[in-house]
């Protein structure tokens, strides 16, 4: 055991405090501890669902999809937003009027992070879904940045020690760590996301690199009717269009409600439907002169309840599967095989077995060639 004297106390209890400092300092000036800065995250179904669950959002997931058909986009409602990816080319004109002096009620942040558009694009409709459940932390955000310029909000959510954790909980290790990153140069792919959704009876296009929202004109409803998704439709399909000659990469997400709530909910009701059809059957069976026709219509509506029960546990039974291997492929995507590999490597050269293995690799491809 170690005592310390009244002095040691004193120096230790006065420069703690300081070495603290300099400590998160140099951490901070270390490219490898960047604590403000921002991952590249994969365009992916799962990771977005999970993404939006790590910001304490409930009741949602997120849906790719492969069709712009009105049938593909039905079977998804209600839809919150769309989520469009799309290869970003810069100088490219665009003509439309940019909303200077937008609604109260929108949120419109500008886009101040590098790689956080993805991010971004969520919370573009996250934060404007009056009806949904977004958690304390983005319920913060949206109050304390109410009256802020985009420019500001766009801080706001960069200084979210929140969002940041929730968006770089996807970082992919690393086996070297650059002192500087390398800006894109015009001959790198870069991607941006953008969002689509309603908002007061106006389809908006929200894209934190303009200056502000993008009205594309009024449409009945919310999140729950056909009409918005109708008026959508042709302004992605246009979008695909104009790049297609050139380029066959694009992604489009839906922001939707929980299914297998959803299809819990419809179960419930089901089941409870199902009660009341046995009830009726017994009571009319108990009756000393039974209606035949009666009883016919109810084993009718009984069969067609069953069936309807079973086909909603089977969907309630193919989303927990969908959620678990969403789960599977994010452990696969945050998990570090660095180490592994680079011990499987030197375990292989120890035995003397890595060069003839580089060896054949390289007389493989050159014969290929």
């Amino acid at each position: 055991m170690c005592t310390l004297t009244m002095g040691q106390w004193l120096l230790f209890i006065i420069f703690t405090p300081f070495l603290f400092i300099l400590n998160v300092l140099s951490l901070a000036t270390d490219s490898r501890f960047n604590i403000m800065s921002w991952c590249t995250i994969e365009s992916d179904p799962g990771v977005f669902t999970e993404l939006i669950q790590q910001m304490q959002v409930k009741g949602l997931q997120v849906e790719e999809l492969y069709s712009l058909d009105l049938d593909s986009l039905n079977s998804l409602r209600p839809v919150y937003g769309l989520i469009f990816l799309f290869k970003w080319r810069p100088g490219e004109k665009d003509d439309r009027l940019v909303i200077k002096d937008p609604n109260p009620n929108l949120f419109f942040a500008s886009q101040v992070i590098n790689n956080a558009c993805a991010t971004q694009a969520i919370l573009s409709i996250l934060m404007n879904c009056s009806d949904i459940d977004i958690g304390p932390e983005l319920s913060m955000l949206k109050e304390f940045t109410k009256n802020f310029p985009p420019e500001l909000k766009g801080l706001a959510i960069n200084n979210s020690d929140a969002i940041r954790a929730a968006h770089n909980s996807f970082a992919r290790p690393e086996p070297f760590v650059l002192d500087e990153t390398k800006a894109a140069t015009k001959d790198d792919d870069v991607y941006h996301f953008i969002s689509y959704l309603p908002v007061d009876g106006v389809l908006y296009e929200l894209d934190g690199l303009k200056e502000g929202p993008i009205s594309l004109g009024p449409v009945t409803g919310g999140p729950g009717d056909l009409d918005w998704l109708q008026a959508v439709q042709p302004v992605i399909q246009e979008r695909i269009e104009r790049y297609s000659r050139s380029e066959i990469r694009f992604n489009l997400m839906a922001i939707i409600k929980n299914r297998k709530e959803m299809y819990t909910a419809e179960l419930k009701e089901l089941q409870k439907r199902r009660e009341r059809i046995l009830q009726q059957i017994s009571a009319l069976q108990s009756e000393r002169v039974a209606d035949s026709t009666n009883i016919e219509t109810l084993n009718k509506s009984l069969s067609e309840v069953n069936a309807g029960i079973e086909g909603a546990t089977e969907k309630i039974l193919m989303e927990e599967e969908k959620f678990k291997k969403w789960r599977t492929e994010n452990i696969r995507r945050k998990h570090n095989y660095i180490p592994f590999l680079f011990n499987f490597l030197k375990i292989l050269a120890e035995k003397k077995q890595l060069k003839p293995l580089i060896e054949k690799a390289k007389q493989n491809t050159s014969n290929q060639r």
